[in-house]
């Protein structure tokens, strides 16, 4: 029989539909393996040599023989110092889409994703997510700043040579300020953070844990949207990611590093987003919410009923997920 499960930061409904759940296995041989691409081209803009042909905010590293690298995003979806509308809309509300659009390009490989950077290829990476989040986080007119990942074509991806992107926007969406206000719900009614208390019944009951070292918990959801939807959450309890300590960025990189390989290997490289989630500026320092990395394999597609409902169906148990990823060699 098909059961509902219920996110409790969130409080987002999920139907596990275990009447057609796939077996975690089943899952790799729907994917069309995605052939290796070359270490350098010429043709792309990322890649070392064509410097040039992108303007540069920030470089790990030196000009010629950079380790990671941020760039103006040339096709922005928000733009510093942005005109204001010249057309009135009515009874609609405009505002100028200003804030700051960054693409961080993973490394100078054009062929090596995520999960196979090495350890200190990983720090390097999210060493320059904190450094870039806290600039953008100064800018006046950013209300929320997003660092995200698209992995594969599905996921969104257009450009091949492996990168990330930074948004800083100046208006917060209603799905950001209703996750903020269920935390704030919570915490009203139970006096602590609904992130550590999640953590804290992942560790005990223990089916769904994927990493658990001691700064971070990586576990696949109890109310996963759609199979593998994996969360990584620091121990430390702390709103913003710009809070990060270096200690903490080297444990992430190993916990990140390592539930991208089991994915990777275990189901073939499949496309996936990944995006860390942290409280918008005007919630100041808020006790409530609690920064974290969410991670969606996409492996299924958003149909009608998810369209309509808003909520989403997930043909693959938790618990078998994360059975699954945890047997894998990676």
């Amino acid at each position: 029989m098909p059961e509902l499960r219920q996110n409790l930061a969130t409080k987002e409904w999920v139907i596990v539909a275990t009447e057609r759940a796939l077996r975690p296995e089943e899952f790799k041989s729907q994917l069309k393996p995605r052939p290796a691409g070359p270490e350098h081209s010429a043709a792309c803009p990322f890649c070392p040599g064509n410097e040039d042909r992108s303007e540069a905010v920030f470089s790990l590293g030196e000009p010629k023989r950079w380790k990671v690298r941020a760039v103006k995003n040339k096709f922005p979806a928000f733009v510093e110092e942005a005109p204001a509308p010249k057309t009135q809309a009515g009874v609609y509300h405009m505002l100028p889409s200003e804030g700051i659009h960054e693409v961080i390009i993973d490394s100078p490989s054009h062929a090596k994703h995520p999960a196979h950077l090495s350890t200190q290829e990983m720090k390097d990476l999210l060493a320059v997510y904190r450094a870039r989040f806290q600039e953008c986080v100064k800018r006046e007119k950013v209300s929320l700043t997003l660092i995200f990942k698209n992995h594969g074509e599905p996921a969104g991806t257009s450009l091949e040579h492996p990168h990330s992107q930074l948004v800083g926007s100046s208006v917060v969406p209603s799905g950001i300020r209703h996750r903020m206000d269920e935390a704030e719900k919570y915490y009203q009614r139970n006096a602590r953070c609904v992130f550590c208390r999640m953590i804290e019944e992942e560790r005990k009951q223990g089916a769904r844990i994927l990493a658990d070292t001691e700064h971070f918990t990586a576990f696949v959801l109890f109310a996963a949207l759609s199979p593998f939807h994996i969360w990584i959450l620091p121990k430390r309890h702390t709103a913003s990611f710009g809070d990060i300590m270096d200690q903490e960025i080297t444990d992430l990189a190993g916990v990140l590093q390592g539930v991208l390989r089991k994915v990777d290997k275990g189901l073939g490289d499949p496309a996936y987003n990944y995006v860390i989630q942290s409280a918008p500026l005007d919630r100041g320092t808020t006790e409530a919410f609690h920064w974290y990395l969410s991670l969606v394999v996409r492996l299924n597609k958003t149909a009608g009923f998810e369209l309509g409902s808003g909520m989403f169906i997930n043909t693959s148990l938790p618990e078998e997920s994360a059975r699954f990823l945890n047997s894998v060699e990676a």
